[in-house]
């Protein structure tokens, strides 16, 4: 099958026109396009049976397709696809929506704080849903404490070099007593002092071993179940950031539509599945889109995703925002959109760091 490159570029003019002039309509309404709408804006006279011809032609191409026997067309995934890779411009955001974007960033320096509040402009200014995946915790840990709260319950304190600060609940080992509680703190701060999380995480059972003989087997119990849960405070859920949902709401719909959005809903409650999707933004630079059923995580619902890594002042990818809608997004729009945020994220937690 023909790449959406050689189709266009096999396209005459006229044929070029009306494709783009039909997804751009489109784009814009919802609505299909039309002959007689179409001889209105074409750049030179054309009669109506003339552009009917033209629009069959790219029907049988697979770009374009009739939703009715006696509608106009609309866009396939396959001539969006062409669209947003052969046709669409994309600039800046414009000047209004880059202030709204800068006037999130804040001072009070946590930066799940101002990841949440991008999160919430970027799905204001698209009117989509947005996704914002966090960085792993990766700065080296400072400090580590448990307080508890009851018999069986405690709290557990993990204080970073940056000044983060994360704090988790959990269920310490039955039997456990105050002074092995303390004995664990100081066998974690002794062990994990200038190690990152993951660092930690991964040589934690072979410290106990080696220090077998200094600690007992509850304490020991205890540091694992601590560090597991202070694992979890970087883990997938938490690193990623949904707003906007009900936007995709807002516009009426036919039940068709409707049931695509609860679908989608669906996916976004599976947040896993998205971090590991965004993970895959690892591996390469700039925004990339996914219309539809090139997305298959989101193939069902007959959405689009358009997303874009953030790096860190290694030019170490670190994380992704995104915007998820119906394939009738306004691309050029959210594009630069999404382009610019991630470029001012990694800019911020770089300045930060």
């Amino acid at each position: 099958m023909e790449s959406t490159t050689e189709l266009f570029s096999d396209m005459d003019a006229r044929s070029r026109e009306v494709f783009q002039r039909v997804v751009e309509g489109y784009l814009s309404s919802g609505e299909p396009m039309g002959s007689a709408t179409l001889t209105q804006q074409m750049s030179q006279q054309v009669s109506a049976a003339t552009i009917r011809n033209v629009m069959q032609d790219l029907e049988l191409l697979g770009l374009l397709n009739s939703p009715h026997i006696s509608a106009g067309r609309i866009p396939t995934e396959l001539g969006l696809r062409m669209f947003v890779d052969g046709i669409m411009e994309v600039g800046d955001p414009d000047e209004k929506d880059q202030r709204k974007i800068a006037a999130t960033i804040g001072n009070d320096g946590n930066v799940t704080n101002l990841l949440d509040r991008i999160s919430s402009a970027l799905s204001g200014l698209t009117q989509g849903a947005s996704l914002v995946l966090a960085p792993k915790k990766s700065a080296p840990i400072k400090h580590i404490e448990f307080v508890s709260l009851a018999q069986d319950r405690a709290l557990a304190i993990l204080v970073f070099a940056n000044g983060e600060v994360e704090n988790r609940v959990f269920r310490p080992p039955t039997g456990q007593t105050p002074s092995q509680m303390r004995e664990a703190v100081n066998f974690l701060n002794a062990v994990g002092q200038g190690k990152t999380l993951q660092e930690l995480q991964g040589s934690i059972s072979a410290e106990i071993s080696h220090h077998r003989t200094e600690i007992d087997t509850l304490t020991a119990a205890l540091v694992e179940t601590g560090v597991a849960v202070l694992q979890d405070a970087g883990g997938s859920d938490e690193r990623l950031i949904v707003r906007g949902r009900s936007n995709l709401l807002e516009n009426d719909g036919t039940a068709e539509d409707l049931n695509r959005v609860r679908v989608l809903f669906d996916d976004l409650e599976r947040k896993q599945d998205i971090v590991e999707f965004l993970n895959l933004t690892d591996t390469g630079e700039g925004v990339r889109i996914f219309i539809g059923s090139e997305n298959k995580l989101f193939s069902l619902s007959g959405s689009s995703l358009v997303v874009s890594p953030y790096m860190n002042a290694d030019r170490k990818v670190i994380g992704a925002v995104g915007v998820i809608g119906p394939t009738r997004l306004n691309y050029g729009r959210i594009v630069p959109i999404v382009n610019y945020t991630a470029q001012m994220v990694g800019r911020v937690l770089s300045d930060r760091s």
